[in-house]
């Protein structure tokens, strides 16, 4: 690096090499000091005016000549200043800038500011103030623009969708990461746009210390917002169901409007008022036996997207339920008498095993063993995602119930044990009883056994006995019952514990529809159909179709949903464009909590309030302050002084 790259309280110089000629100035002084010029002789007769006049004229002559001196130093050093060209600038100004935004397009950014959404001001905002020829990358929740101008996006960012999807700050961290380039030497500026909810935090939102970030925090002024938050269908049991809303965000005794549809038709209306913690509910009163496109819809200011539920009540499947049964109780026939299932029960020799192909449940209860063709068929059954409930006879022929527990899981019966014990333990958190509880019971009265069998398995246990045997185990479609529920073994029959625990392993055959599902999670859908090898279903909303992950069994396909459907609203299930079912999707609420990040705590941060602050800042920056100007005016002005001298100084 040239020596003379920063001198003169940090000015520095385009072309430092040239200062080099200053050292051309001490010609200049070796002139005057040794005054290189010849004098004359004139004789002169009067001596004492002589020396009067040659002591006068020596003081004049030499000031003159110090004078001149410092002026053409002055005079040429000023000149090649002039062309080394100095300047001054901030430490990063002569460093390449990369810049990458990020432009947070969820839905909490509807939220408004001065009549117009938070994701509007900050795309109008960065449009107005950036540079038109400055070259940047820009990414939201879903979108990506690689080294582009503004020119090449403006129509893009005007129009940018809302999405449900939030980045947290470390992903925006990585993400950004991915766009800036690997030069360590350029200064590397990131810019993040958004209103800062908490729920963008990822914990320890620490960015990369590399990074010179700048925050942008957008506000909105009204800082209230009301949301259609889910909804609940209960006492379905009778022609009528009550419908019933919840919602957030309310003023205490605020009263607000609420509307029921049926696809387009208003069908009830009501008003929702709310406690002190802001929460709402209201009751609808819908049918039970008619299919419901439902919409519910309020008017709020704040979000739009949360300001709309859609729901559906379909017509219930019913679920095949086939018992193959040694025992002359009859408490399957009382568990499954309702309208939802299709119970059938059989000897094992009044079986068409042909049959079993059309089932959603098998119940194996109380046989003796098991023949070889039907644990073939069993096999099938099961892998063909299915459900199997296996209840052993006392007498039972354990290496029958092994070869076939054996070919399903890594399940085996033991010994079995005669003794009197208690079921004890209920795993609340085993799906068959995960929402069965409000709370976990300790009162309960609990079933009593005389004999059961020991299990070895992997299965989870979900009922066990004293002693920490287990008396349920089973997930995904094979539960095993280690306990004979004859009544002479076993009170569990006339335990309120049977009716949960049948009735959930029944109902986990057949995914049932839900009443809304929630974009984003993972949800899947049983629907009834039987089609070809090249057949597939199609899901549909105005115009909008996609083919979902599907799952085909003997009399059903799987539907699975994860990354479609992007938009809400109400869905046709079609085959050959044959509407089979409807399915609701509701957009998250977890947008709707208007709570914001602090972000005066964060560290390695430049919070900024405005977008033309921001890019005054970085404007200032870059700027560079040249002095060539000043230094030929400088010039011109000793080049005048050195006239002056030569003129007036005698």
């Amino acid at each position: 690096m040239p020596i003379f790259d920063q001198a003169m309280l940090g000015m520095q110089f385009k072309h430092p090499e040239l200062l080099w000629a200053l050292f051309l100035l001490i010609i200049p002084i070796l002139i005057h000091l040794f005054q290189l010029r010849r004098f004359t002789k004139t004789p002169f007769t009067n001596v004492a005016m002589l020396q009067k006049v040659v002591s006068e004229s020596r003081k004049s002559n030499t000031l003159k000549k110090w004078l001149l001196l410092i002026a053409r130093l002055f005079l040429l050093a000023a000149i090649i200043i002039a062309f080394a060209q100095p300047f001054s600038s901030a430490n990063t100004a002569l460093q390449e800038k990369e810049t990458v935004v990020y432009l947070d397009d969820s839905f909490s950014m509807q939220a408004k500011n001065n009549g117009i959404s938070l994701l509007e001001k900050a795309a109008q905002d960065f449009i107005k103030n950036v540079g038109a020829d400055t070259e940047f990358s820009l990414f939201t929740n879903e979108k990506t623009f690689s080294n582009v101008r503004v020119a090449d996006i403006q129509n893009s960012l005007l129009a940018l969708p809302f999405t449900h999807k939030q980045l947290k700050m470390d992903e925006i961290g990585l993400k950004a990461s991915t766009l800036f380039s690997q030069n360590r030497g350029s200064v590397k500026n990131l810019i993040v746009l958004s209103d800062f909810q908490e729920r963008i935090s990822s914990g320890g939102d620490k960015l990369d210390s590399m990074l010179q970030v700048h925050f942008i925090p957008m506000q909105a002024r009204e800082l209230q917002n009301i949301s259609i938050d889910s909804v609940f269908v209960a006492d379905a049991l009778n022609d009528q169901a009550k419908l019933k809303v919840f919602l957030t965000g309310g003023n205490e005794d605020e009263a607000l409007p609420i509307s029921l549809y049926n696809d387009d038709e208003l069908i009830a209306k009501t008003a929702a008022k709310f406690k002190s913690n802001g929460d709402g509910e209201v009751e609808f009163t819908i049918p039970t036996n008619e299919a419901l496109n439902g919409r519910l819809s309020i008017i709020d200011n704040s979000l739009g997207y949360d300001n709309r539920f859609y729901f559906n009540i379909n017509s219930k499947e019913k679920i095949k339920v086939l018992a193959i049964s040694a025992s002359d109780s009859d408490y399957l026939n009382r568990l499954f008498r309702g309208e939802e299932f299709d119970f059938q029960k059989y000897r094992l020799n009044q079986l068409d095993y042909s049959s079993l192909g059309d089932q959603n449940v098998v119940i194996l209860d109380a046989q003796s063993s098991i023949p070889s063709s039907l644990q073939n068929i069993l096999r099938t059954f099961k892998n063909d995602g299915n459900t199997l409930i296996i209840v052993p006879a006392i007498n039972a022929d354990i290496l029958s119930y092994n070869s076939l527990l054996s070919s399903l899981s890594s399940t085996q019966f033991l010994e079995k044990v005669v003794t009197d014990v208690q079921l004890t333990t209920i795993t609340f958190d085993h799906p068959l009883y995960r929402d069965v509880f409000e709370k976990e019971v300790t009162n309960f009265q609990y079933p009593s056994v005389k004999e059961y069998f020991k299990i070895q398995t992997s299965l989870p246990t979900a009922l066990s006995m004293g002693g920490g045997d287990s008396f349920l185990v089973g997930e995904n479609g094979l539960y095993v019952f280690t306990v004979p529920l004859e009544l002479e073994n076993s009170n569990f029959i006339n335990s309120p514990l049977i009716v949960p625990t049948f009735y959930n392993m029944a109902q986990s055959s057949l995914q049932s529809p839900q009443t809304y599902q929630t974009l984003g999670e993972l949800n899947t859908l049983d629907i009834a159909a039987e089609i070809g090898n090249d057949d597939i279903l199609k899901v549909a909303k105005d115009g909008y179709e996609f083919i979902p992950l599907q799952q085909t069994f003997p009399n059903r396909v799987r539907l699975s949903f994860d990354q479609n459907p992007t938009e809400d609203g109400i869905y046709s299930v079609l085959q050959n464009q044959q509407v089979l079912q409807n399915i609701s999707f509701n957009y998250p609420r977890a947008e709707s909590n208007l709570k914001y990040l602090d972000i005066g705590s964060l560290d390695n941060v430049n919070s900024v309030d405005s977008i033309p602050e921001l890019f005054e800042y970085l404007e200032a920056e870059n700027n560079i302050t040249a002095y060539w100007k000043w230094f030929v005016i400088l010039a011109l002005l000793l080049a005048l002084i050195e006239v002056l001298i030569q003129k007036f100084v005698t």
